[in-house]
Formats: C-alpha cells, structure tokens, sequence
C-alpha cells in the first residue's frame, strides 16, 4: 500500500512545472568567473563599493543590477 503511493507520487514527478526565477544577486566566485580576475581583486572591489554589495551570513552577496551597470559603464569609458 505505501509502496502504491510512492509509485503513484513519482509518476508526477515529470509534470510538475519548474519554477524559473531571474538571478538577483551574484557570488564572489561568480564575478571572479565572469571578469577573470583573482578573488583579493574582487574582494578589493566589493570594499571600493564600486557595486551595491551585501553581506549575508558571513558572505558577501553583489546585485546583479548594481554590478550589470558598473560592468557596462567600464566598457563605455575603454
């Protein structure tokens, strides 16, 4: 009987809508990725405030928007 209805449960499991989300924040490591550059680097960057940056638990957590906007200001001024 309980075996039926973790069958039955999992037959579902393919027709349950994933739920898609537009990212809002970044890591460290992930601007360390994007812009190539070492973590002091970024990190120097997070404490220049050159982006919004927040820090959460003990880590830092940089808005997408924020750093979107610094990243294609610095390209219009190369």
């Amino acid at each position: 009987m309980f075996e039926d209805k973790i069958e039955k449960m999992n037959e579902n499991i393919g027709t349950i809508p994933m739920i898609e989300y537009e990212k809002r924040v970044y890591t460290p490591e992930e601007i360390q990725d994007i812009l190539g550059v070492s973590r002091t680097t970024i990190y120097q960057l997070i404490k220049s405030k050159v982006f919004h940056s927040v820090r959460v638990g003990g880590q830092y957590r940089i808005s997408k928007r924020s750093f979107d906007k610094w990243l294609e200001e610095s390209d219009e001024e190369l």
